[in-house]
């Protein structure tokens, strides 16, 4: 492929420019379980962590998802009267990614870039693919406006007719949503697909809400929990540096207790200054109104008023400003890690100043995907044909024209190849082609770092500086080369305890 298409630009510029304009394709691989830093922040500063529970502390395996959907589908046909045939439906693993949008008045799901146009060939109907012209006529081209997007924390309300779906749990909300929307197409049932949306939304929460999916989780652990040792090992090198910790989230504490009994021990509350359950996120940010209150490790409230929060006890609800009264722990001492980027870390950084740490789990099988050497020799040739489209595209006469024009068409093959690699619907979580997908614009505003899992801790010491890459601006010259962020490249690890 390489070859041909080199000598085809031959005809056209001499050899030498040729070569000049198709990169050398890179021969290092990036460390999966490297910490990425979007802004330049030291763990020396670092007195106090904070954590989010699911996806963060614990996590869990593809089984839950499975769960998840078949008894929301359950709920829908028991309780909502739908059909009898969704039970022919089951969860399918590897169908959606993280960050969608799903137009809620239209029924479609898509994936839409930081500058809200929409990927091509990623936009759903039910199980279906839409045609890219039915999606142009729909949307009168490929931009969604703002004031149709989602709002601040990805929800369609207040006339925002997009949903972006931003957590893991999300992800059997999405394969129903799909599969329920294929259904009554293909049985020719009319349907009000504001209603299905709610439907599914309303059948997804009670999973969560009446405690479903908590006592199956409980009843069978080792089949839906896994991660364990290294967050264990995560949480016993910051106790024993000294530093400060806490838990905010909002699962129950009979859930919380019994996963971490599981992940770290029954005296995993030793670890911990304070934990806060049931926090009720993103609301526990922003909403004054909710006072904290003491329970039992048996369930039972307590009605006094809560003068300081103590280590060893539970607290429920509660709202942040009264945390930053009682604690005192504001600003940049404070790193709290979560998996949601819009109910864990948005409003902490944009309002309060503390430094964000985003648990994306996805990264990992992304990484391993872009080391491959098949990844490798499509991304570079596909950005050997845009320099080369770039720089060529002013050659006039028709037999330039002629090879640009192949070039274009190879282009647009390739893009989509791709995009296949990482998933065979919607491609990568964090590219639409070139362009940074939306999830990957709030990524990058609302997290300081991003990791795989909090295991990535274990490779640092806590005077570790991570420092952003410099890359030019569309305007800047690359007089400098290009940079890796450190500990990225695969190198011989050498244990931090023998520097010396």
């Amino acid at each position: 492929m390489l070859n041909n298409n080199v000598e085809s630009l031959i005809i056209c510029i001499p050899l030498k420019e040729a070569r000049s304009l198709i990169p050398v394709i890179s021969k290092n691989s990036v460390n999966p379980d490297t910490i990425f830093a979007n802004n330049e922040m030291s763990l020396g500063d670092i007195e106090i962590y904070g954590f989010d529970y699911d996806y963060t502390l614990a996590f869990y395996s593809r089984h839950l998802h499975t769960l998840i959907f078949n008894i929301a589908r359950d709920i829908l046909i028991q309780e909502h009267r739908y059909p009898e045939g969704l039970r022919e439906y089951e969860y399918i693993p590897n169908f959606v990614v993280r960050g969608l949008h799903y137009d809620v008045q239209k029924a479609l799901l898509m994936k839409i870039d930081a500058f809200h146009y929409i990927q091509l060939g990623t936009v759903y109907r039910g199980l279906h693919p839409v045609p890219d012209k039915e999606v142009i006529a729909m949307y009168d081209g490929c931009h969604v406006p703002l004031e149709n997007m989602s709002d601040f924390y990805g929800k369609s309300s207040h006339g925002h007719t997009m949903k972006q779906f931003m957590d893991i749990f999300s992800l059997p909300e999405m394969n129903l949503l799909c599969s329920v929307n294929d259904y009554f197409m293909k049985h020719n049932i009319d349907y009000e697909p504001v209603h299905l949306y709610k439907d599914v939304k309303e059948a997804i929460g009670d999973v969560h809400v009446k405690g479903i999916m908590y006592r199956a989780v409980e009843a069978d652990i080792e089949n839906y929990i896994s991660y364990g040792e290294q967050t264990h090992a995560v949480l016993k090198k910051l106790y024993e540096d000294g530093k400060k910790m806490f838990l905010i989230t909002n699962s129950p504490f009979d859930f919380v207790d019994r996963g971490m009994n599981y992940i770290v021990g029954k005296d995993w509350r030793d670890l911990f200054d304070i934990v806060i359950v049931q926090a009720d996120k993103p609301g526990f940010f922003n909403d004054r109104r909710k006072p904290f209150r003491r329970v039992t490790d048996k369930g039972v409230l307590h009605w006094d008023r809560i003068h300081k929060l103590e280590k060893g006890k539970i607290y429920k609800q509660g709202n942040l400003y009264e945390f930053l009264r009682l604690t005192g722990w504001r600003g940049s001492k404070v790193l709290y890690f979560g998996d949601h980027i819009y109910s864990d870390l948005a409003d902490l950084t944009l309002k309060h100043g503390w430094r964000t740490g985003a648990i994306i789990p996805e990264l990992r099988k992304e990484i391993k995907i872009m080391n491959t050497e098949e990844c490798v020799h499509l991304m570079t040739w596909l950005q050997g044909l845009t320099g080369l489209i770039e720089h060529m595209q002013v050659h006039r006469d028709p037999a330039s024209q002629a090879v640009v024009q192949e070039w274009i068409e190879e282009r647009e093959a390739m893009r989509s190849q791709t995009k296949d690699i990482f998933n065979g619907q919607f491609g990568s979580l964090f590219r639409t082609y070139h362009n940074p997908t939306y999830f990957s614009r709030r990524l990058s505003r609302f997290a300081d770092i991003y990791m795989a899992s909090l295991s990535c801790l274990l490779n640092y010491d806590f005077q570790h500086t991570f420092f952003p890459r410099r890359t030019p601006l569309q305007h800047e010259s690359p007089f400098w080369p290009e940079q890796t962020s450190a500990g990225a490249l695969k190198m011989p690890f050498i244990p931090l305890q023998n520097h010396n």
